[in-house]
């Protein structure tokens, strides 16, 4: 097949990359040029893909069978796209997050049935051009895109909901790194009084997982994470155990404040440092869905020391 890969970059991107090559997929990677592609034997497109005209020219007189968009963050972006692509594109895959979810509060993991596309309101006059305001409503632009292509769209399409991803020793987010930075130098981690388990998927297995869905034919969102969710307690744990002595997990418990997504989370306000994953909402996933068109997903007692094994090596 012929594949075109939007950003996807670094991390579990381009281990995609990697996979649908290794799979004896032809690939096409589009960015704005500021990262390399990571085998050069893939052809590199290079166009803003917020700038429509520029999207049109790079792609004329192109066509694949599957776009996978690893950074639509936004409805114009998904608005844009969905022009672009009509005639483009027979399918469509859309790297999206378990924060489309971050208003519920469930006792039980949620299906993709949870979030009812056709309700969200779509907005696309928002500020989303502004990286502040986008990081900011992350799950809203999120939750948006995917509604703009729900509502209709030129191609088969298909939103793969990301659970919190973990591993790898080139993870440039910092999330586990904050804990284990913070175990090794028994510093104090900012957790709300109530603090809820999450899904999680290891670095990895998300990207065989965006490589199956490339593949496949189904369509709609899809939940992907490794079965049984980790609570903060969990990684600190692992980490105890894989620092060794003088590692030392020190809980602070801090007021919870609604942040400007609606979403219970730690307050800045409450300390200087705010573990990245401390949730006061329950929204896990449930990943019956994916089980049932075929994938199996691991558990994540299988790949928990690897991870955390991956952040400590990094961290020294």
């Amino acid at each position: 097949m012929d594949v075109l890969v939007i950003g996807g970059g670094r991390y579990f991107g381009k281990r995609v990359i990697a996979l649908l090559r290794e799979s004896g997929h032809r690939v096409t990677v589009l960015n704005r040029g500021t990262s390399p592609v990571p085998d050069a034997g893939i052809e590199h497109l290079v166009a803003d893909r917020d700038d429509e005209a520029a999207l049109e020219s790079v792609l004329a007189g192109r066509s694949f069978d599957v776009v996978l968009d690893q950074v639509c963050y936004t409805p114009r972006q998904a608005e844009t796209a969905r022009r672009v692509f009509a005639g483009r594109a027979r399918r469509y895959v859309m790297t999206s997050t378990v924060e489309v979810y971050e208003h519920e509060d469930s006792p039980v993991p949620l299906p993709e049935t949870a979030l009812d596309l056709a309700s969200v309101a779509v907005d696309t006059g928002a500020p989303w051009d502004d990286p502040a305001f986008r990081d900011a409503h992350y799950g809203e632009g999120k939750r948006q895109a995917e509604a703009v292509f729900a509502a209709g769209s030129p191609f088969a399409w298909v939103s793969v909901r990301v659970a919190h991803v973990l591993g790898g020793d080139d993870d440039f987010t910092g999330r586990l790194d904050h804990y284990v930075r913070r175990v090794r130098a028994g510093e104090p981690i900012a957790v709300p009084a109530v603090n809820r388990p999450a899904t999680y998927v290891y670095v990895e297995e998300i990207a065989a997982f965006l490589a199956w869905a490339v593949e496949a034919d189904f369509t709609g969102p899809v939940n992907a994470h490794s079965h049984g969710p980790l609570h903060t307690a969990d990684l600190c744990a692992e980490i105890e155990r894989q620092v060794g002595v003088g590692g030392r997990t020190v809980f602070r418990e801090v007021g919870v404040g609604e942040n400007e997504a609606g979403k219970g989370e730690v307050g800045e306000s409450a300390v200087g440092e705010v573990s990245p994953f401390s949730f006061a909402r329950s929204y896990g996933m449930d990943n019956s869905r994916a089980t049932a068109l075929g994938y199996s997903f691991t558990h994540s007692s299988e790949w928990l020391a690897r991870a955390v094994s991956e952040a400590v090596g990094a961290a020294r």
